[in-house]
């Protein structure tokens, strides 16, 4: 036999060869799409720094909802940035807060839609941060715990299809789900950010969620990116608390990290494509300096071949409709 025996790219010479024994598929139902609900009617604010997306009153958001199912996206993920903050959070776990009228609003009007809440205290705080900060500035663990399991119940009682804990305390998923099931909503699934980072890539998301904390940082309760072990410790904490699925937050970064939770547990894992990444690619391709297209597909590919079975992108909408046949 000629030299070279083994030709690798033979099954790479036509396209149809290449769909064919492609390993890695992205599907319309692997994608969740965030948005962000501010206070106000008819409110439709440009995020400056994400192009394309937009911060928007509840009616403008049960109107984007609405294109988002007809886009084929089947999950959303909601943020709420309400008008009163205080240090209690207690728009978060007020049965007539934003996000509670936002979830209930947009259930009704798009009823297959899955609505995911993001479960903090950052975007109801006057200080910004995921938890309730004591006299001397150390945030408190347990009374926040408390806190966010109330929140957690007011959204899955706002119809809330998952509630999603991002805020990183000890304990919260236990809590979490001690109190949805003591209040007959055993069935709602707790959605856990398990791994997240202190990342510098969130920085976009924090204007668009008006999030960012007036003094300090999260370093004391989110990850030190240096971290990989202490993720899998993490993840596996909350799967024994009673997480149905578990996040890795950002993705593009941390590909190592998700592939290794793939490996060590059995329920889905969720990535999330954060706003700095989508910032980057945005900014990159209105410079003309790369192919959007092109690249949001090769990096959301890299994430789901890394092992995430979701995943939470700005991109969804785009990319739903670039998968349809």
């Amino acid at each position: 036999m000629g030299f070279p025996q083994q030709r690798p790219r033979r099954t790479r010479q036509s396209d149809v060869w290449r769909r064919m024994v492609r390993e890695t598929h992205l599907t319309a139902d692997s994608f969740i799409y965030p948005m962000f609900i501010v206070p106000g009617r008819g409110v439709r604010n440009a995020v400056k720094s994400m192009p394309g997306i937009f911060q928007l009153s509840v009616d403008e958001a049960v109107q984007h909802a609405r294109s988002v199912v007809d886009a084929g996206v089947a999950a959303i993920l909601v943020f709420a940035a309400p008008a009163h903050k205080d240090a209690r959070a207690s728009d978060a776990w007020n049965p007539a807060g934003l996000a509670a009228q936002a979830i209930a609003a947009i259930k009704s009007a798009c009823p297959r839609l899955l609505v995911w809440a993001d479960v903090c205290l950052c975007g109801a705080t006057d200080h910004g941060h995921c938890g309730h900060v004591s006299e001397t500035g150390v945030i408190e663990n347990d009374t926040s715990v408390k806190t966010l399991a109330e929140v957690a119940l007011n959204y899955a009682r706002a119809g809330a299809d998952a509630v999603a804990p991002s805020d990183m305390m000890d304990g919260r998923v236990r809590a979490i789900r001690e109190l949805l099931d003591a209040n007959q909503l055993q069935n709602t699934p707790i959605v856990a950010y398990a791994a997240k980072y202190a990342s510098a890539f969130y920085g976009p998301f924090r204007e668009a969620a008006e999030s960012a904390p007036r003094s300090g940082d999260r370093r004391s309760y989110q990850m030190d990116p240096a971290n990989a072990r202490e993720a899998l410790r993490e993840v596996a904490l909350d799967v024994e608390e009673g997480a149905d699925l578990v996040m890795v937050k950002p993705a593009g970064p941390y590909l190592d990290v998700i592939r290794q939770v793939r490996d060590r547990v059995d329920v889905p894992v969720v990535a999330y494509q954060v706003s700095g990444e989508y910032s980057l690619i945005k900014a990159a391709a209105a410079n003309g300096w790369i192919d959007e297209r092109a690249a949001v597909l090769e990096t959301l590919t890299g994430i789901r071949r890394a092992g995430a079975d979701l995943i939470i992108s700005y991109f969804a909408p785009e990319v739903v409709q670039w998968l349809r046949p």
